[in-house]
């Protein structure tokens, strides 16, 4: 993860969108691929290093540093270190942090949504294909039938 050059347009271009819209500038913050994710753990309350680690096991050490360090400089998680040997490390939410709660769950409910959608979409353009060579001298009728029936399917599911 590197920082953008403060003299390039992408960071002009970035720096302008967040100074007049607040969607963009949030999702400055929060947008990169694991902020969320480690948020969502977070909510339950402080957890370490390696604890985060294990329930993310995708991400790299290095990784899991920098999105913490970035975290931690936008004010969404406090640093706690213990004097102790060997070192105690904790990270949790801080107020601002903890807002995030209903718009990680609004996006944890939309993403299954969506999920299902795209997903279903797949099931139904694939078995249209398998059924409509099947079925390519039955008619219009058994199609209508079978579109029917697999719209029905998802709308349960959702």
């Amino acid at each position: 993860m590197t920082d953008i050059k403060e003299t390039s347009t992408n960071f002009a271009n970035k720096q302008a969108l967040a100074d007049e819209c607040p969607e963009a500038y949030a999702t400055n913050i929060i947008g990169g691929q694991w902020t969320l994710v480690i948020c969502s753990w977070l909510l339950d309350g402080k957890l370490r290093f390696g604890e985060l680690k294990k329930r993310l096991p995708n991400i790299t050490e290095r990784m899991l540093t920098l999105q913490l360090r970035k975290l931690e400089e936008n004010k969404i998680i406090i640093r706690t270190v213990y004097a102790e040997v060997p070192p105690k490390v904790e990270y949790e939410l801080t107020e601002i942090g903890y807002a995030l709660k209903p718009i990680i769950k609004a996006l944890e409910n939309w993403g299954a949504k969506h999920k299902i959608l795209v997903e279903g979409l797949e099931k139904i353009s694939f078995q249209t294909k398998k059924f409509s060579l099947l079925c390519k001298d039955a008619g219009s009728g058994n199609l209508l039938l079978f579109h029917y029936l697999f719209r029905n399917e998802i709308a349960t599911k959702q």
